[in-house]
Protein backbone atom coordinates (compact mmCIF):
# COMPACT_ATOMS: atom_id res chain seq x y z
CA UNK A 1 0.00 0.00 0.00
CA UNK A 2 0.82 3.22 -0.56
CA UNK A 3 -0.06 4.98 2.76
CA UNK A 4 0.62 4.08 5.82
CA UNK A 5 -2.34 2.28 7.75
CA UNK A 6 -4.83 4.30 9.97
CA UNK A 7 -4.16 4.27 13.80
CA UNK A 8 -6.96 1.30 15.40
CA UNK A 9 -9.25 3.82 17.03
CA UNK A 10 -9.82 3.81 20.94
CA UNK A 11 -13.33 2.14 22.40
CA UNK A 12 -14.30 2.71 25.60
CA UNK A 13 -16.14 -0.30 27.36
CA UNK A 14 -19.58 0.61 27.90
CA UNK A 15 -21.04 1.46 31.31
CA UNK A 16 -23.46 -1.41 32.26
CA UNK A 17 -21.03 -4.33 31.54
CA UNK A 18 -17.72 -2.80 30.82
CA UNK A 19 -17.04 -4.45 28.15
CA UNK A 20 -15.26 -3.03 24.60
CA UNK A 21 -17.52 -5.42 22.79
CA UNK A 22 -20.58 -4.38 23.71
CA UNK A 23 -19.85 -0.70 23.07
CA UNK A 24 -18.46 -1.71 19.48
CA UNK A 25 -22.50 -3.85 18.71
CA UNK A 26 -23.94 -0.79 20.05
CA UNK A 27 -21.54 1.33 17.26
CA UNK A 28 -23.00 -0.94 14.12
CA UNK A 29 -26.66 -0.49 16.10
CA UNK A 30 -26.63 2.94 16.03
CA UNK A 31 -28.48 5.06 13.34
CA UNK A 32 -27.67 9.04 13.34
CA UNK A 33 -25.62 8.95 16.08
CA UNK A 34 -27.79 8.42 18.43
CA UNK A 35 -26.00 6.47 20.82
CA UNK A 36 -28.42 6.54 24.20
CA UNK A 37 -30.64 5.24 22.13
CA UNK A 38 -28.63 1.99 20.19
CA UNK A 39 -27.82 1.32 24.19
CA UNK A 40 -31.32 1.20 25.60
CA UNK A 41 -32.49 -1.29 22.44
CA UNK A 42 -29.60 -3.10 23.49
CA UNK A 43 -29.81 -3.30 26.75
CA UNK A 44 -33.67 -4.02 26.74
CA UNK A 45 -32.72 -6.58 24.51
CA UNK A 46 -30.73 -7.92 27.25
CA UNK A 47 -33.90 -8.26 29.65
CA UNK A 48 -35.92 -9.64 27.18
CA UNK A 49 -33.10 -12.98 26.87
CA UNK A 50 -33.23 -13.05 30.64
CA UNK A 51 -37.54 -13.26 30.49
CA UNK A 52 -36.67 -16.09 27.20
CA UNK A 53 -34.22 -18.27 29.28
CA UNK A 54 -35.36 -17.95 33.20
CA UNK A 55 -33.83 -20.88 34.25
CA UNK A 56 -30.58 -20.83 32.22
CA UNK A 57 -27.59 -20.33 34.22
CA UNK A 58 -25.49 -18.08 31.97
CA UNK A 59 -26.08 -14.70 32.13
CA UNK A 60 -27.82 -13.07 28.84
CA UNK A 61 -24.46 -11.23 28.40
CA UNK A 62 -22.77 -14.73 27.81
CA UNK A 63 -25.82 -16.23 25.54
CA UNK A 64 -25.30 -13.03 23.50
CA UNK A 65 -21.52 -13.89 22.98
CA UNK A 66 -22.09 -17.23 22.76
CA UNK A 67 -24.39 -16.32 19.84
CA UNK A 68 -22.17 -14.16 18.35
CA UNK A 69 -19.38 -17.06 18.26
CA UNK A 70 -22.27 -19.14 16.70
CA UNK A 71 -22.41 -16.89 13.90
CA UNK A 72 -19.13 -15.89 12.94
CA UNK A 73 -17.89 -16.93 9.73
CA UNK A 74 -14.26 -18.40 9.25
CA UNK A 75 -13.90 -18.25 5.72
CA UNK A 76 -15.29 -15.49 2.82
CA UNK A 77 -14.77 -15.58 -0.74
CA UNK A 78 -13.64 -12.27 -3.00
CA UNK A 79 -13.80 -11.79 -6.25
CA UNK A 80 -10.15 -12.07 -8.17
CA UNK A 81 -9.81 -11.52 -11.59
CA UNK A 82 -7.15 -13.73 -13.42
CA UNK A 83 -6.67 -13.25 -16.97
CA UNK A 84 -10.52 -12.79 -18.71
CA UNK A 85 -12.61 -14.83 -15.84
CA UNK A 86 -13.54 -13.85 -12.67
CA UNK A 87 -12.81 -16.20 -9.75
CA UNK A 88 -14.33 -16.35 -6.29
CA UNK A 89 -11.08 -17.26 -4.23
CA UNK A 90 -11.89 -18.38 -0.55
CA UNK A 91 -9.69 -16.33 1.99
CA UNK A 92 -9.31 -16.36 5.71
CA UNK A 93 -10.86 -13.74 7.49
CA UNK A 94 -8.66 -11.06 9.93
CA UNK A 95 -10.38 -11.34 13.58
CA UNK A 96 -11.28 -7.82 13.47
CA UNK A 97 -13.51 -8.45 10.72
CA UNK A 98 -14.62 -11.89 12.11
CA UNK A 99 -15.97 -9.99 14.95
CA UNK A 100 -17.41 -7.38 12.75
CA UNK A 101 -19.20 -9.71 10.09
CA UNK A 102 -20.65 -11.35 12.61
CA UNK A 103 -21.90 -7.94 14.10
CA UNK A 104 -23.55 -6.71 11.41
CA UNK A 105 -24.95 -9.82 9.92
CA UNK A 106 -27.13 -10.30 13.51
CA UNK A 107 -28.06 -6.43 13.35
CA UNK A 108 -29.37 -6.61 9.80
CA UNK A 109 -31.46 -9.75 10.16
CA UNK A 110 -32.74 -8.50 13.26
CA UNK A 111 -34.13 -5.33 11.67
CA UNK A 112 -35.65 -7.85 9.05
CA UNK A 113 -37.22 -9.72 11.27
CA UNK A 114 -41.16 -8.97 12.00
CA UNK A 115 -42.26 -7.73 15.52
CA UNK A 116 -43.21 -4.50 17.25
CA UNK A 117 -40.15 -3.17 18.84
CA UNK A 118 -36.23 -3.23 17.92
CA UNK A 119 -35.51 -5.00 21.10
CA UNK A 120 -37.76 -7.97 20.60
CA UNK A 121 -36.14 -8.21 17.28
CA UNK A 122 -32.53 -8.09 18.48
CA UNK A 123 -33.32 -10.53 20.81
CA UNK A 124 -35.35 -13.07 18.88
CA UNK A 125 -32.19 -13.30 16.74
CA UNK A 126 -29.94 -13.49 19.76
CA UNK A 127 -31.71 -16.33 20.78
CA UNK A 128 -31.93 -17.94 17.42
CA UNK A 129 -28.27 -17.59 17.00
CA UNK A 130 -27.68 -19.51 20.07
CA UNK A 131 -30.00 -21.89 18.96
CA UNK A 132 -27.83 -22.52 15.61
CA UNK A 133 -31.18 -20.86 13.56
CA UNK A 134 -31.80 -17.60 12.23
CA UNK A 135 -30.79 -15.56 9.06
CA UNK A 136 -27.70 -14.55 10.42
CA UNK A 137 -26.50 -18.29 11.35
CA UNK A 138 -28.03 -19.09 7.67
CA UNK A 139 -25.51 -16.77 6.39
CA UNK A 140 -22.84 -17.91 8.12
CA UNK A 141 -23.66 -21.64 6.76
CA UNK A 142 -24.55 -20.11 3.12
CA UNK A 143 -20.32 -18.51 3.21
CA UNK A 144 -18.93 -21.20 4.36
CA UNK A 145 -20.28 -23.22 1.83
CA UNK A 146 -19.43 -21.01 -1.14
CA UNK A 147 -16.18 -21.32 -0.05
CA UNK A 148 -15.84 -25.01 -0.31
CA UNK A 149 -17.72 -24.75 -3.33
CA UNK A 150 -14.76 -22.76 -4.80
CA UNK A 151 -11.90 -24.43 -2.93
CA UNK A 152 -10.51 -25.57 -6.28
CA UNK A 153 -9.08 -21.79 -6.87
CA UNK A 154 -7.65 -21.31 -3.08
CA UNK A 155 -4.17 -21.50 -5.11
CA UNK A 156 -5.11 -17.84 -6.23
CA UNK A 157 -4.88 -16.52 -2.83
CA UNK A 158 -3.48 -12.99 -2.76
Amino acid sequence: MRKATPKKRVILPDPVFNEVMVTRFVNHLMYDGKKSIAYTIFYSALENLKAKFPNSEEAPLDIWKKALENITPLVEVKSRRIGGATFQVPTEIRPDRKESISMKNMITYARKRSGHSMADKLAAEISDAYNLQGGAFKRKEDMHKMAEANRAFAHFRF
